[in-house]
């Protein structure tokens, strides 16, 4: 079972993640969505963020929403194999958990160079 993925559409590290859900989801199992697309902002806004967070990956799995590190793991258990040993994870309180998510949000910029075009 899989579900929806909602990314920062404009970011180089953000993409690189879809490509590597991508490359893996051989079930296509994942829906991607941009943040700054209608569909994104209106899933912003049913997961209870403002429409310009873009600082957050969601993950609409079954009508419910999982933010940040909980998104992540739900995205790795889902995408099967070995992928999903990594939601044991879960058992680290999400307010520790999110405090690494938002190192990697805050600096996702300069994780990937940005695609010159």
């Amino acid at each position: 079972m899989g579900g929806t993925v909602l990314y920062d559409g404009e970011c180089s590290f953000c993409n690189s993640q879809v490509r590597f859900i991508r490359e893996r989801d051989t079930r296509n199992r994942f829906r991607f969505v941009p943040l700054q697309s209608d569909e994104g902002r209106e899933l912003l806004r049913k997961a209870g963020l403002p429409e310009n967070e873009l600082d957050s990956v969601v993950y609409d799995r079954s009508g419910r929403q999982y933010l940040r590190s909980s998104a992540v793991l739900g995205i790795l258990r889902d995408m099967g194999r070995g992928w999903s040993l990594l939601y044991s994870l879960v058992i680290v309180p999400a307010c520790i958990r999110d405090v690494f998510y938002r190192l990697v949000a805050r600096n996702r910029h300069r994780l990937t160079p940005r695609s010159r075009s």
